[in-house]
Formats: C-alpha cells, sequence, structure tokens
C-alpha cells in the first residue's frame, strides 16, 4: 500500500510541477515577449501541425511549429495571420495570443493536487 501510495503522490507532483509550469511560461511570454504577427504556413507532410513564420524584432525569421494542438475545434488554415508573443531570449519560445493553453495547464494543476491528497491519505490509512 505504501508503494501505491509513494506512486500516486509522485505523478500528482509531476503533473502539479508541468501545469505550473505551463502556467508560468506563458504569463512570462506574454507579459515580458515580443508581440509579432505570423503567419500560418500549411502542414508538412508527416506533421500533424502547421509551421508559423514571423520576424523578430532584430529582423530574424524565424519558423516554428504551432503551439495549438491539431485536435483544436478550429484549426490555424495555412495562409492565415495570427498574433504572437515570443520570447526575445529564445524566440523558438511562442504562445498564441486569444489561444493560449491556461485551461489544460489549470487542468494539471487540479488533477495533480487530487493525486497528492489520494496519495497522502493512502499513505495514511496505510
Amino acid at each position: 500500500m505504501v508503494v501505491l501510495a509513494a506512486f500516486t503522490t509522485l505523478g500528482g507532483l509531476v503533473a502539479l510541477l508541468a501545469g505550473a509550469y505551463g502556467l508560468q511560461q506563458t504569463r512570462r511570454i506574454t507579459e515580458a515577449g515580443e508581440v509579432a504577427e505570423a503567419l500560418v504556413k500549411a502542414v508538412q507532410q508527416g506533421a500533424d501541425r502547421p509551421t508559423l513564420q514571423f520576424e523578430t524584432a532584430d529582423g530574424r525569421v524565424m519558423e516554428v511549429v504551432s503551439p495549438v494542438p491539431p485536435s483544436r475545434r478550429r484549426p490555424l488554415p495555412a495562409g492565415e495571420r495570427v498574433r504572437i508573443a515570443y520570447d526575445s531570449d529564445d524566440p523558438r519560445e511562442i504562445v498564441l495570443l486569444g489561444g493560449e493553453r491556461r485551461g489544460l495547464d489549470w487542468s494539471f494543476v487540479a488533477a495533480g493536487a487530487c493525486l497528492v491528497i489520494v496519495g497522502m491519505a493512502l499513505a495514511m490509512s496505510g
């Protein structure tokens, strides 16, 4: 029973930390990052997400895989322009403005917290 409690608690901590990290990254990039307009390019053969092409403030042209999951209700159509925020230190880190994944990250935090509580309850009962 103690081993089950330990694995449950550890899994919960991992999920909780992953969600918290995602929320922190999204907040950091949207608040302190540079804003740019990106062109949605067609999905490449064998890929499941389109690439976004944009120019950084210092003139570099970047192409990054869209952070929007393919299961989104309305996929990003090729040729459309979208607003993004990017980390000026690492322009490969982007957030699609208006398409942030805060709900998913909060779900990880909540599920992780629940698993930690269940794991602790199992440890105390066993």
